[in-house]
């Protein structure tokens, strides 16, 4: 197994020159660290090496992650564009595009950005852009890299209006990509009418500058195992029509493509079986599964696990990220303070749940927690544990939590030091959030 993890197709020198200091969420006073020696300093997080709150990769399972949902795309006939937004880490959509990723999927331009800054050669932009900047920043990135690869998303007969005039406005020499993007009510953007879709279709289709690749949606919002089919159905349904009347780009498949980090065997089961009367490319936009997580995601997977008829290699995911912190003051008999709170970790689904224990007193091992233990709130920099009063718990113990929604876990650290099986930082994965 690779002590590290692959950098980027270009400025991973760049990523490697990050110096690390105190000033570094998570890093101990002391000397600088170039970004490429901290895994020479062979710091433990066990050990007490680091200060806490303290983020971490087990880079075991990120590894094992990657190649779990590479296989399963290529057993079942899909391609994946992992949503970036998630890790917002160079490194770790390299590790992503080394497993078979086409492209990295992001939310803004400033994402997109970020994409080309390290070379990524292919984005997908899941969302329609709005307003003249993000607008031409699209088309300045087709202008200024013949070989990359762009594709935006549309809603409207208003947003199609706009792409166009950007497109009249821009030196790129190429069409700019578009997904028509399908709603549901409640839900965020995304045509809600099945009719509306088609006559996006049929703008982008007609307008010089833009290409029509596909149909999308995100379906993450919804619970509902109907709701969500009715979704994909859909997208299957508006790529048929537009196939009949010939909206679609002649130089490549036609994509069908949705989210897809919960109920990504919904998805592929939707797509793999649509007849749509031309090439299709079933895309996923997982952006969870390399770090998964131990709640939502987990009770997801469970899920699928039991329900999915697409073909699941051996293994599955695991959670690969962790914060670490210590156990501050213990002032009441059932309830112990730790060192980590809103600034450090997600609340936003699911409060994060204790999975291990290194007792100060005892072995530099991770332990399973003690008895019964379970966080209840969490201020700005605290967390609230509730414990039964005969705990074992003590002042200077650390404590590694799992967490509920990595999205917004990774996007409080600058740095996640990447760890190996005994909590030896082995490397550190930088974002750019």
């Amino acid at each position: 197994m690779p002590n590290r993890l692959p950098r980027p197709p270009l400025n991973g020198a760049a990523l490697d020159d990050l110096w690390l200091d105190a000033t570094t969420k998570g890093m101990p006073a002391g000397p600088p660290t170039r970004l490429a020696d901290i895994g020479a300093r062979r710091l433990n997080l066990l050990a007490g090496d680091l200060p806490t709150p303290v983020a971490v990769l087990r880079l075991d399972r990120l590894l094992a992650n990657s190649a779990w949902m590479s296989a399963f795309a290529r057993d079942n006939g899909l391609a994946l564009a992992p949503h970036g937004k998630t890790t917002m880490a160079p490194q770790l959509f390299a590790l992503q595009m080394r497993d078979g990723a086409q492209a990295i999927t992001v939310a803004t331009t400033q994402q997109l950005a970020v994409l080309r800054r390290f070379g990524f050669p292919r984005a997908v932009l899941a969302n329609q852009p709005t307003g003249r900047v993000a607008i031409d920043a699209c088309f300045e990135a087709l202008s200024q890299d013949d070989g990359f690869e762009l594709v935006c998303l549309a809603d409207s007969l208003e947003g199609v209006a706009a792409l166009a005039a950007g497109a009249a406005r821009s030196r790129a020499k190429r069409r700019l990509g578009v997904f028509v993007e399908i709603g549901f009510l409640g839900g965020r953007t995304g045509a809600r009418d099945p009719a509306l879709a088609l006559e996006v279709a049929r703008a982008v289709a007609r307008a010089p500058g833009l290409a029509l690749r596909g149909v999308e949606a995100f379906e993450g919002l919804l619970s509902d195992m109907a709701a969500i089919d009715r979704v994909l159905g859909t997208i299957v349904e508006t790529a048929r029509a537009g196939v009949a009347e010939g909206l679609f780009a002649a130089d490549g498949p036609v994509t069908l493509s949705a989210g897809g980090s919960a109920f990504f065997d919904r998805v592929g089961e939707a797509f793999r079986a649509a007849e749509i009367g031309a090439p299709t490319q079933q895309l996923l936009r997982s952006g969870c599964y390399l770090s998964h997580d131990s709640i939502n995601y987990a009770q997801s997977f469970a899920r699928i696990r039991s329900q999915t008829s697409l073909n699941l290699p051996p293994g599955g995911l695991e959670a690969a990220i962790e914060v670490w912190a210590a156990v501050q003051s213990r002032p009441e008999p059932a309830r112990s303070i730790v060192t980590m709170g809103k600034r450090d970790v997600s609340f936003d689904n699911g409060l994060p749940t204790p999975l291990a224990w290194r007792d100060a007193d005892g072995p530099a091992i991770a332990q399973p927690m003690p008895g019964t233990a379970a966080l209840v709130a969490m201020n700005d920099q605290h967390g609230h544990l509730v414990t039964t009063p005969d705990s074992p718990l003590a002042i200077g113990d650390l404590i590694g939590f799992g967490v509920g929604h990595p999205c917004t876990t990774f996007d409080k650290w600058r740095v996640l030091y990447v760890v190996d099986a005994d909590y030896t930082v082995v490397d550190a994965a930088a974002t750019f959030f």
